[in-house]
């Protein structure tokens, strides 16, 4: 039973499981508090999950690890920065339909109450429209370079990021909150998102253990009903046809599926979650990060979910969840631990170290999958 357990494992991944785990079992003796250590992997957990979880969809259509990504990071970020810059008008209009409507728990009141959420359902709603006519391109894209896949998909990414940095300082966004004050145009570098959906997930049913233990359970439960909707989905008779795609695309075509249809509907949905994924990661992180900030999001969550143990063929929602913990926990404990027992403040260095090691593991191990 235990060699079975290492053989599905891998010695690499428990390795590294075991070496998170003296981690937190170092932490006391060297000063680090573990409490705040544990609090500050889950909430790192929970930022980062959905964006790993986006690799799911394209992974089990067969059209490999989505290392464009950051094109729905960019609509997520289209979805934030439109939500703030329409916020005002939004809420005044969700006003006056529930006047006009009669609509007794649409009132004044009840926006200026639940701004926050409205604000933060408001770039959820924005960004995902947007986010599916990107993937549908994409898919498009994809279908024309099966094979290759991958490839494009880096090319992809990386060209929508150069892309949007032209973009970002021509767009027509007034607020005054976002653009650069001497210009009166273009948008910031980094967007503080306070005052309209900062840690509005973290925040809602948190339960605090003690004074350095705070479990962030609304965004633990949102990436839980995101994690269902993706393994229910993956159990209805179209995901049943990507998964088919994904293992034998001829045998599926045989069967009467639409090989072109399963894989759009896979980047589609992959692209979605990413977009989905970043606005969740804004609001913990308490900025909007524009520019070049897409470019290093793509990385981290292709290593997460190999870490996990998936391959370019076949990916689950435990994949995500022990390869999420497994990398966020190690890039948020190595540099405390690091820094306490050499009495030096190392820790940029030992996390980019770190973070790239287990990335050059990851895409190492992809190779030989």
């Amino acid at each position: 039973m235990i060699s079975k357990f290492i053989k599905n494992a891998g010695w690499p991944r428990i390795i590294i499981a075991l070496f998170l785990l003296a981690l937190f079992v170092t932490a006391p003796f060297v000063g680090v508090n573990i409490y705040t250590s544990f609090n500050n992997t889950l909430v790192r957990f929970g930022m980062n999950g959905v964006m790993v979880l986006a690799m799911i969809p394209m992974v089990q259509a067969g059209c490999g690890l989505n290392f464009g990504l950051p094109l729905g990071i960019i609509a997520g970020l289209l979805g934030a920065t439109l939500s703030i810059e329409l916020n005002t008008e939004i809420l005044a209009r969700l006003a006056g339909l529930g006047t006009q409507y009669k609509i007794s728990w649409l009132t004044q009141e009840f926006i200026t109450t639940y701004r926050e959420p409205l604000g933060f359902a408001s770039a959820l709603i924005i960004a995902i429209p947007i986010a599916a006519i990107l993937g549908w391109f994409y898919g498009k894209l994809l279908n024309r370079v099966k094979g290759d896949e991958m490839m494009i998909a880096t090319y992809v990414g990386f060209s929508s990021v150069s892309f949007m940095c032209i973009a970002w300082l021509l767009l027509p966004y007034k607020h005054p909150t976002m653009v650069w004050g001497y210009a009166g145009r273009g948008l910031r570098t980094t967007i503080s998102v306070e005052g309209y959906w900062l840690r509005i997930l973290n925040d809602a049913l948190s339960l605090k253990i003690n004074e350095h233990l705070t479990i962030p359970t609304g965004m633990l439960i949102f990436f839980a009903v995101m994690a269902l909707i993706v393994w229910i989905f993956m159990r209805t008779k179209t995901g049943t046809a990507m998964t088919a795609v994904g293992s034998n695309p001829e045998f599926a075509r045989a069967s009467g599926v639409n090989v072109d249809k399963m894989r759009t509907i896979s980047v589609v949905m992959s692209t979605i979650l990413g977009a989905v994924g970043i606005i969740v990661y804004e609001q913990s992180f308490g900025f909007i990060q524009l520019y070049m900030g897409p470019f290093y999001m793509a990385l981290p969550a292709v290593a997460s979910i190999l870490l996990g143990g998936a391959s370019v063929n076949k990916a689950g929602i435990l994949n995500v969840i022990v390869g999420t913990f497994l990398f966020q926990g190690i890039l948020t404990m190595t540099p405390s631990v690091f820094n306490s027992v050499f009495q030096t403040d190392m820790s940029e260095v030992i996390r980019l170290i770190v973070s790239n090691g287990m990335i050059l593991y990851a895409l190492t191990r992809k190779v030989r999958a």
